[in-house]
């Protein structure tokens, strides 16, 4: 087989993600249990054996990227196994060329791709994630917390222009709506017969106060009502990043879209209510 410097160089590469990702799914596989843990252990398995088998080819043993292993088990901890899995295999796909290039003249790549991007998701598609089935509770109350206490907050600010009243009186109705929140979903999972109504409204109100506490919580670091707005508006829209990108790596979406759409409604019900709070302070003269 002639194997120029650069095609070893992949090679060695391949070798690593294997054994890498060998780890990863081991380590995933000794936190789970039932079903899980047996599709995870099989994955593990077959990610040593790839290993292996660029092993006989390059005779070399390769070191592990143990930086990329500590930050999926961060992943998991933080935001579940589907999460951190499909995560993981965008990354995957983006090696599917340079395993088409290496298969042109490495015929064992052909192979390592099948396994890879074909029996892998066959298996993964066999995973559970109990943050998955209440995603749509989750996205509920942020979302709800993101435009109801962004708008709030900003039709306040201009309306009172007082830092402490304004938190206060934002952090009283969030919490007051959280708990709405989270009644509603109740009753309208149970109404449905969902067995998991009760979890599903925990998940919602959590989500909702949560939000309530980051995005209120300017308000009462002693800054100006302008500078406290703004850091809010800040806030929320990191909160939307991170919502966003993570429902687009679970459904397999486009984030740039998803981001934008949400920002958009979300600083649009914004700056309606930073009019309507402008105006009221003009109309009523209020002076707080």
């Amino acid at each position: 087989m002639n194997i120029d410097s650069q095609l070893m160089k992949d090679l060695e590469n391949f070798q690593r993600d294997e054994i890498t990702e060998y780890h990863i799914y081991r380590y995933l596989a000794e936190k789970e249990e039932g079903r899980n843990r047996e599709v995870l252990q099989k994955i593990s398995e077959d990610e040593l054996r790839h290993y292996n088998t660029w092993k006989e080819i390059t005779g070399r043993d390769v070191e592990p990227d143990w930086n990329k292993i500590r930050f999926y088990k961060l992943m998991y901890r933080i935001f579940g196994l589907v999460f951190s899995l499909k995560l993981m295999e965008r990354g995957e796909r983006k090696a599917e060329e340079r395993y088409k290039k290496a298969a042109e003249k490495v015929e064992i790549a052909k192979e390592i791709l099948k396994d890879e991007f074909e029996h892998e998701d066959k298996l993964l598609s066999l995973l559970t994630d109990e943050r998955l089935q209440f995603i749509g509770s989750i996205v509920l109350g942020l979302s709800d917390a993101l435009i109801e206490l962004t708008g709030a907050l900003t039709g306040l600010s201009l309306a009172l222009y007082n830092t402490l009243i304004v938190g206060l009186a934002a952090l009283i109705t969030g919490i007051a709506a959280s708990m709405s929140m989270a009644v509603s979903e109740y009753l309208s999972k149970r109404s449905e017969g969902d067995v998991n109504a009760v979890k599903g409204a925990l998940y919602t109100g959590m989500a909702y106060i949560i939000t309530v506490l980051l995005i209120v919580m300017p308000f009462f670091l002693g800054l100006n009502i302008y500078l406290s707005l703004a850091s809010s508006l800040i806030i929320a829209s990191l909160i939307i990043a991170a919502l966003t990108f993570y429902t687009s790596v679970v459904r397999e979406i486009t984030w740039k879209r998803e981001f934008m759409e949400m920002l958009v409604l979300t600083m649009g019900v914004a700056f309606i209510s930073f009019s309507i709070g402008y105006f009221i302070r003009l109309y009523f003269n209020i002076e707080v």
